[in-house]
């Protein structure tokens, strides 16, 4: 029982709900935004940002939190530059990889993706030194 303070359980529950919604709120919009960036800012010709925006719906995100990370990845607003980066390692017992990654910042997705494999017992190769297995078509 809360004791006499009916608002101080009510303030945490909200709380922890409003930060369950705003982390969902920005992995959707990150995706809003890399959509539109690869694609076109138009939902009727981009169908993975429709996909996302009816996403972005069902979990209740306003419509201008939309409309921004379409913007943004449209580049008519400024905001923070997400890049692709693929990086190659051997996990435990050689298991050859290929990881890929959303981030904006190379060095401290680089330092995080060598600490996983560090702490699992792999390490982080060159560059090519792994992709080449995993080709997927061969030419005769």
């Amino acid at each position: 029982m809360s004791g006499h303070s009916k608002w101080s359980t009510i303030k945490r529950a909200k709380g922890a709900n409003d930060a369950k919604r705003g982390k969902i709120f920005s992995w959707i919009s990150r995706d809003i935004t890399l959509a539109a960036k690869a694609g076109s800012g138009d939902p009727t010709a981009n169908t993975r940002l429709r996909t996302l925006i009816l996403k972005a719906k069902s979990e209740n995100m306003p419509a201008d939190n939309v409309d921004r990370a379409i913007k943004k990845g449209t580049g008519e607003l400024p905001g923070v530059v997400y890049e692709d980066n693929t990086y190659e390692g051997y996990g435990p017992a050689g298991v050859a990889m290929v990881i890929k990654c959303t981030t904006d910042n190379k060095t401290r997705t680089a330092q995080d993706v060598r600490s996983i494999l560090a702490k699992h017992g792999g390490n982080l190769a060159q560059s090519g030194a792994v992709a080449f297995q995993f080709c997927t078509w061969v030419r005769y």
